[in-house]
């Protein structure tokens, strides 16, 4: 009952070990991108030392990006496109996870990322330091760029060409949904790879109080592992390949739907809406199951104890009374009814 009522809600729940540990966390540990937020970013500001044109940077940074999975990467080459930039193929394409991209295109060394991958190429950043800081103060990813004249990034000097200001939109119900799994005795935990500025001007927006950030994905599952050697039981929620490892070391992983299928295929529970409010759907849809099951269990006990012993013939020597075999059967498919009916209940049972 208590799975199906779980799919009339959006909230696939594979087997019923997971349903019962929904019930007993503690911690909720939210991925940014995709899940607090709409996972569709935006280009929203270029900011260039001048090295180049700006269409012509953007078409250089948007055909590396072209390789690229990741949400950022789509949003730059989605806003070159809205440009009518004509992109080409990039040569030699190399994703760095949790910092960039590196390539060629049309002869010039690229690499597009934050601070780090720039310093693994000795580029010095501090020319767009204070633009990068005060995008991440609005919540916004910096995104910079360097790009060098040959196909080997050699030459150091005047590499750095921009900064560009991606934003990623928290989504509409994602502040509704964190209250109400704080208002359920939860705590919330925002898990990213993003710099700390932007990682917290998003929590507060979103009302998230504790972020752990600029981690990359096997940090994620040394996070988990931590917080479940302090003694907390809790679930992970994300939607890329990126989370897969932390929702399998989560006592109990929540894929967003929407996300990718690796996501889905860790998860112990599949969110058919891109929506934390089927989070806290499913942590309370858990404790009400796991609260008719202790009544089921109880008033079992207590009708065989006080049942079996009829059966037996207590009665029998002070008052002469024997259970028939026909009551005796019709009592125990009661019993069975019983416990059916308190759990069907439950399809009626609707989140608060």
């Amino acid at each position: 009952v208590s799975t199906g009522k779980g799919a009339e809600l959006g909230v696939l729940i594979k087997g019923g070990e997971a349903l019962q540990r929904a019930g007993d966390l503690t911690t909720v540990v939210l991925d940014k991108t995709g899940t607090v937020t709409e996972g569709r970013p935006t280009v929203t500001d270029v900011v260039t030392t001048g090295a180049l044109p700006e269409d012509e940077l953007l078409r250089l940074v948007a055909s590396l990006e072209r390789a690229s999975e990741h949400p950022l990467a789509d949003a730059i080459v989605r806003h070159a496109e809205s440009r009518g930039l004509a992109l080409v193929r990039p040569e030699g394409f190399a994703s760095v996870t949790g910092r960039g991209a590196t390539g060629v295109v049309d002869g010039r060394a690229l690499a597009v990322g934050n601070a780090a991958l720039l310093a693994d190429w000795a580029v010095d950043v501090a020319p767009l330091a204070d633009a990068a800081a005060r995008l991440a103060g609005e919540g916004r990813t910096p995104v910079y760029v360097a790009i060098w004249p040959g196909h080997r990034p050699e030459a150091t000097a005047g590499a750095l060409a921009a900064l560009l200001g991606i934003a990623d939109p928290i989504r509409a119900s994602s502040r509704a949904a964190i209250a109400r799994l704080r208002a359920m005795g939860l705590d919330v935990v925002m898990l990213t790879g993003d710099a700390w500025r932007t990682a917290e001007a998003v929590a507060r927006a979103a009302g998230i109080d504790r972020v752990v950030a600029e981690v990359l994905p096997e940090g994620k599952v040394e996070e988990v592992r931590r917080l479940q050697g302090a003694g907390r039981v809790l679930a992970t929620v994300g939607d890329g390949i990126n989370d897969a490892p932390a929702l399998a070391q989560a006592d109990v992983g929540i894929a967003m739907g929407g996300g990718t299928d690796v996501a889905s295929e860790a998860g112990d529970v599949v969110l058919m809406r891109g929506d934390l409010a089927g989070v806290a759907d499913a942590i309370a849809l858990s404790r009400r199951t796991m609260r008719t099951m202790r009544q089921n269990l109880f008033w079992a006990f207590v009708y065989n104890v006080v049942g079996i012993p009829v059966a037996a013939g207590v009665l029998y020597p002070a008052f002469g009374v024997l259970l028939s075999p026909i009551l005796a059967s019709a009592a125990m498919a009661f019993s069975s009814v019983s416990v059916v009916l308190n759990s069907l209940r439950l399809r009626r049972w609707r989140p608060a």
